[in-house]
């Protein structure tokens, strides 16, 4: 999300330091912001003061409660889905990849004129998430075969100028959104498959809101200035510590045969993947150029930006949970 979950946490990647949206919003990409004008001596009473960091802190240059409303009507189908019927949320998760993928193909389209064929991706990328479920990584990587072979034929139909460019970045969307979703279906497939996805959505939005509230108050060394201004290395200590500590505390109680130090663990490495995944999607919207994958959700941005730390996140929970308390 730019820097959160599904969640309700408030644009939680302002980790601190200066408001991050404020500094991607001072460059001429972005004039529509309501800038000053030119002729004007100074800024208006209203305005941040950029020597004042506690208040522009507190300005996260988002509708706080259209975010929170937004995240919490989010949570609540999120959870309904999830402990209600299996098979609803595997439609939760396809709706979310399909909408995800529209929304990267576009930008790429409109801001780099990279053709990636939405059709193929859409119906590859859904078939990954339910032979996650049905069949396991087995199925997950069979469809992303088919998958990236359609691309490759789709791509085709059209002129060859830019064939390998466009294809090059269609498999890499196939990979970094549906393929990565589909290690949350494979952890819904497990008995308590529920519980699981759950610790795995709780712990990112934990990682995500600590970040927010020690950055926030007690950020002042950038964490990755040049890729995500906002981001500190106190808020990256608040997402380990936070998430640390639910981690203990879910597996403990919620995951079969679950130790509080495996959840330790656990939280460590969300804190950690859960970050990478942010930085990441900031580099790849600093090199498009914008500030927000869409516009579908008010207050957090478009699905993308919630996604953000969640899909790099998904593998890296599987993974750890197979390894502590096994597949099935």
């Amino acid at each position: 999300m730019n820097d959160s979950s599904w969640g309700a946490s408030p644009r939680a990647g302002s980790w601190g330091g200066e408001n991050e949206g404020a500094a991607q919003l001072s460059g001429p990409l972005f004039r529509d912001e309501n800038p000053q004008p030119a002729e004007q001596p100074g800024p208006p009473p209203s305005s941040p003061d950029p020597d004042q960091p506690g208040r522009a802190k507190k300005n996260a240059g988002r509708n706080l409660r259209a975010a929170i409303g937004v995240g919490i009507g989010l949570g609540a189908v999120i959870i309904a889905s999830l402990f209600v019927v299996k098979a609803a949320f595997v439609g939760v998760v396809v709706a979310a990849v399909v909408v995800g993928l529209w929304e990267l193909t576009s930008r790429l389209e409109e801001r780099k004129e990279i053709r990636t064929p939405l059709v193929p991706l859409a119906v590859g990328g859904a078939a990954m998430v339910i032979a996650g479920y049905a069949r396991g990584a087995e199925g997950a990587w069979v469809a992303m075969a088919l998958t990236a072979l359609a691309v490759l034929v789709w791509r085709m139909t059209e002129p060859s100028e830019n064939y390998l460019r466009d294809v090059t970045a269609s498999v890499f969307a196939a990979f970094y959104v549906p393929f990565l979703a589909t290690f949350v279906s494979m952890m819904l497939a497990a008995h308590d498959g529920a519980w699981r996805v759950f610790v795995f959505l709780v712990l990112t939005v934990v990682s995500d809101t600590g970040a927010y509230a020690v950055g926030w108050r007690f950020g002042t060394h950038k964490l990755a200035p040049r890729i995500s201004p906002g981001k500190t290395r106190e808020g990256l200590i608040g997402a380990v510590t936070f998430a640390m500590v639910a981690g203990a505390l879910l597996v403990q109680f919620l995951i079969d045969d679950g130790a509080w130090w495996q959840g330790l663990l656990l939280g460590l490495a969300v804190a950690v993947s859960a970050t990478l995944g942010d930085l990441g999607e900031s580099m790849i919207k600093r090199d498009l150029g914008i500030k927000d994958m869409g516009k579908l959700l008010p207050g957090h941005g478009g699905i993308m930006d919630r996604l953000d730390s969640l899909l790099p996140t998904a593998p890296v929970v599987w993974l750890l949970l197979v390894v502590f308390v096994g597949s099935s």
